[in-house]
């Protein structure tokens, strides 16, 4: 059997097995594959038509295509028109038909060619727009190697791991699913999933996700989610549940095409049939009417609204906020208040190490004071503890070892540290002789600390008190220009809602310059906070990451989650999801929907403009019938690649806070 340590050749040459990109191909589109049959074709047939080649020659050509340029939308407006809906793709067959019925075959034949050609670049900017949200998932292994009771290994598919399975990961590899490390030490490259930019110890008890990079050490790895349920599960559920859903304006477009196309059909007969009874000639009069009613076609004012929205997801997805709807980007830049959650939102969740206070007389520097409590604290599972054994480290002091441990829920631990007696644990249980002077010091010490919003811990040696340890939920370092930024967007500070302590939450909220705070509060109270603001005209935002944050995230006009230690509750209510928990990427997002938004209104600006001029043109001169094609087709082209605008890396850049 090889041995666990063995090296996969990718780890032992430095490198990283590249991840396989989900990049669509251009020809696995079938409205790219006809398109292009239709150019082909056409530009076969053209020569010979300009040279007055024999018709036999060209027809032919030509008549290709108009089926394969036009058999796909002719019939999905037949299948709209069944049930009773009159689509602008059939508008445009029966417009290319009609030309060629009075002998204009080439130019129905370029109408076909210009429309299969922009609905292939439609089809081609949605697939890359899939793509750049897919390169977020491209990350879980499509193999583990599982661990039998009796150490031998089986190589199996990733998907068919069970809660309680083993799985080695040997360096170099992907972790094949979410669990905790059992045996081995290595780092690990989390950066896809938390966006951490270094890699991160795991040692024994940690937890590690499915798709992380497994550095130079061989990990025992069990699995403690299934992997349907894993976070990248969870994102790839969010993206196809976006794909599904589509924003309030293109609806409100799509009913008001629908009355737009009738009146538009009314208005080409009228166009083709006064003409007529005026004493105009069949042909003429046809032709005048088909350039009508391209022109007036509403297609660049359907395809409006949909990429704007659309390229910003994809910025977004790429950027680590995973917007679940078009629906969702385009509320997102309407919203006019904020209401954060504290712990684990403008705070890490993760209680730190933030004062050092030994006490008068007790002998102790700082350093010796937390070698004694790490001692004592290190055989724990609490998180105070390992924010006091955590803290050690970092100054460079290995617990030592503690014999005799015992921990009392809600009180503390107790262990022998070499020939000392060691307590740390609650004031209220280690301060028992109020009127003992080094009591009377640490009480002193608690209750300053208890005021700065701290949780205050004391540490005993023999009995006696020896120091007060203060712990605290560290702020995310952007926090504060990330509720700044907010304030600006949205012409109002945001608000603070939380479960916490009055004072825990006063200290976080004057360092990030709120005002307004709610603590204390309970789901429903937060829920009652959010509809008091809405009640007040308010579109309220609110982020949060727990389970107590879900009611409030179902309950606001828009909800995002942190999504690195967000709840599954969360995660499945809010609107959004933060993935690398930058609360900067925040405000980013709000300002691309805005950015978003005010393409949407330039889009429709430039349609409607278009179709105006063109109309107006026909209607009163005489717009040859290839010069309506360009225009219409132009128009809708030039909508479209500029709804891909936010499609780049610059267009985020240009959203952040520090950028404007």
């Amino acid at each position: 059997m090889p041995s666990v340590l063995d090296r996969s050749p990718e780890a032992a040459t430095g490198r990283e097995r590249p991840v396989p990109r989900r990049r669509t191909r251009v020809l696995a589109l079938p409205e790219a594959r006809w398109a292009l049959a239709a150019l082909v074709l056409f530009l076969a047939a053209l020569p010979l038509h300009l040279l007055d080649a024999p018709a036999w020659l060209w027809g032919p050509l030509f008549a290709a295509t108009y089926v394969t340029g036009g058999w796909e939308p002719g019939w999905e407006g037949l299948k709209a028109l069944r049930d009773r809906t009159l689509d602008v793709d059939l508008l445009m067959v029966v417009a290319a038909l009609g030309a060629a019925a009075i002998g204009q075959v080439l130019d129905g034949a370029l109408l076909i060619v210009i429309f299969a050609t922009s609905g292939a670049l439609e089809a081609i900017a949605t697939a890359r727009t899939a793509d750049s949200v897919r390169g977020l998932l491209d990350l879980a292994p499509e193999t583990a190697i599982r661990l039998a009771d009796d150490g031998t290994e089986e190589t199996v598919p990733a998907e068919s791991l069970a809660v309680g399975d083993v799985v080695l990961v040997r360096p170099g590899e992907r972790i094949g699913a979410d669990g905790r490390v059992l045996d081995g030490a290595s780092d690990v490259d989390q950066a896809g999933i938390t966006g951490e930019p270094l890699p991160a110890a795991k040692r024994t008890g940690d937890e590690v996700f499915a798709g992380t990079l497994n550095g130079s050490g061989a990990l025992r790895v069990k699995v403690e989610r299934d992997p349907a349920e894993s976070v990248i599960a969870r994102i790839v559920a969010m993206v196809e549940e976006a794909a599904e859903t589509k924003a309030p304006t293109q609806l409100l477009i799509e009913k008001i095409e629908q009355r737009y196309s009738l009146c538009m059909v009314a208005a080409t007969l009228l166009v083709f049939t006064v003409p007529l009874l005026a004493g105009a000639d069949l042909r003429s009069a046809l032709l005048r009417a088909m350039t009508f009613m391209i022109v007036a076609s509403p297609c660049a004012v359907v395809l409006a609204t949909m990429p704007p929205l659309l390229s910003a997801m994809a910025n977004a997805g790429r950027h680590g906020v995973l917007v679940k709807s078009a629906v969702v980007m385009e509320r997102l830049g309407q919203i006019d208040a904020v209401a954060f959650d504290k712990t684990g939102t403008l705070t890490e969740g993760t209680p730190r190490l933030t004062d050092l206070r030994p006490l008068d007389g007790s002998g102790l520097d700082e350093d010796t004071l937390l070698g004694f409590a790490a001692a004592a604290e290190h055989p724990s599972e609490h998180p105070l503890a390992r924010a006091v054994v955590d803290a050690a480290r970092a100054r460079g002091l290995e617990p030592a070892t503690a014999d005799h441990f015992s921990s009392s829920p809600g009180e503390g631990v107790t262990a022998t540290v070499g020939r000392r007696l060691v307590a740390v644990g609650s004031p209220a249980r280690l301060l028992a002789d109020p009127a003992e002077p080094a009591a009377v010091q640490a009480a002193a010490l608690v209750s300053a600390l208890e005021e700065e919003g701290r949780t205050a811990v004391v540490v005993t040696l023999d009995g006696r008190p020896a120091g007060v340890l203060g712990i605290a939920d560290r702020l995310r370092p952007e926090a504060a220009a990330a509720t700044r930024a907010l304030a600006e967007l949205t012409g109002r500070a945001p608000v603070l809602v939380t479960g916490d302590n009055p004072r825990a939450a006063a200290r976080i909220a004057a360092e990030v310059g709120i005002t307004d705070v709610r603590a204390g509060l309970l789901p429903q109270d937060k829920v009652a906070a959010v509809h008091e603001l809405r009640n007040g005209g308010a579109k309220v935002l609110v982020v949060g990451d727990g389970v107590n944050d879900a009611p409030a995230l179902a309950a606001a006009h828009t909800g995002i989650a942190m999504g690195r230690a967000g709840s599954d509750l969360a995660l499945e209510t809010a609107d959004a999801v933060v993935v690398r928990d930058e609360l900067a990427a925040i405000p980013t997002v709000v300002d691309l929907s805005r950015r978003a938004r005010a393409l949407v209104v330039q889009n429709l600006v430039i349609a409607g403009a278009f179709i105006t001029a063109l109309a107006v043109w026909d209607l009163v001169g005489t717009l040859p019938l290839p010069l309506g094609v360009a225009g219409h087709e132009g128009s809708t082209v030039l909508v479209g690649l500029n709804g891909l605008r936010l499609l780049a890396d610059g267009a985020w850049h240009r959203s952040r806070p520090d950028a404007r």
